[in-house]
């Protein structure tokens, strides 16, 4: 009886000691993490792109964003609302648990304690972020004059999508009934993606598609979407939980293949894909 008392007390401790060290050797909360789909794609798809407000602050896990990303597994990703720390344990999360390894550029615009938490004295940085599974080179980072009501930006990098290099761009313009602010941020824009002949512009416009302040960017390029233009009503996907499409993926010089627009519980916005004829 001492002895099997003895057993179980050795087995007991052996497997405390096991999740523990289990526990210490994966990101926080990997093993609680979401499964993927039987039908998730299992590799980098090397032609698709993605579009996505993860919503901040709304205190949602990592751990399930980045198995949203993971069912998609987009070559580059463009993230907005992003906390820096978020955007790390992603990418942790994806390589960790789904085999899915990314690069990651910042566009960061505000410190901010309250968003992105850290200590009041060095806040989290707030903003932007592309992922890439391709290196990225020659990044920018441009804040607009005047961002309205918070502080924005875009940032650009140069990246490989379907195995031929590209300029990418992501943004995220001035919230809802900025009209006259957005239009300054998209003239802004607009002149630097004009300076590519194959550009990919990616964010959250806060804009529906007639809005007048997108005119300079539906001037040099054209939504992912082909049944989606500025005159259109109703045929444009909505990708937002108040049902109005303010998240694109704007090409320029490049074709579409398909576009998919994906609900999702993590954020109020949707995520948005798109597979590309890069050829």
């Amino acid at each position: 009886m001492v002895l099997g008392k003895a057993t179980r007390w050795f087995v007991g401790a052996m497997t405390v000691a096991c999740m523990v060290l289990v526990g210490a050797s994966a990101p926080s909360g990997a093993l609680f993490a979401r499964s993927l789909p039987v039908d998730a794609v299992k590799e980098v798809v090397p032609n698709r792109v993605m579009t996505w407000n993860i919503c901040n602050p709304c205190e949602e896990g990592n751990a399930d964003r980045a198995a949203e990303i993971a069912t998609y597994a987009p070559q580059v990703i463009g993230l907005q609302e992003a906390c820096v720390r978020d955007v790390e344990r992603i990418r942790d999360y994806l390589e960790s648990l789904y085999g899915l390894v990314y690069h990651v550029e910042y566009g960061m615009v505000l410190q901010n304690w309250g968003r992105c938490g850290g200590a009041p004295w060095s806040p989290g940085a707030f903003g932007q972020a592309v992922l890439s599974a391709a290196p990225m080179t020659d990044r920018v980072h441009v804040e607009y004059p005047d961002g309205g009501s918070e502080d924005r930006g875009y940032m650009a990098v140069t990246t490989t999508v379907g195995g031929r290099p590209v300029r990418v761009f992501n943004t995220h313009l001035a919230q809802r009934r900025q009209e006259a602010v957005r239009a300054d941020q998209t003239g802004v824009l607009a002149a630097a993606v004009a300076r590519h002949d194959r550009a990919i512009v990616l964010g959250d416009f806060n804009a529906v598609p007639g809005a007048p302040e997108l005119a300079p960017i539906w001037a040099l390029a054209a939504d992912a979407d082909p049944q989606c233009h500025p005159e259109t009503i109703g045929t444009c996907k909505t990708t937002t939980d108040w049902h109005s499409k303010f998240d694109y993926v704007f090409l320029r010089g490049i074709a579409p293949l398909g576009q998919r627009v994906q609900p999702t519980p993590y954020s109020d916005h949707h995520l948005v894909y798109t597979d590309l004829d890069v050829t």
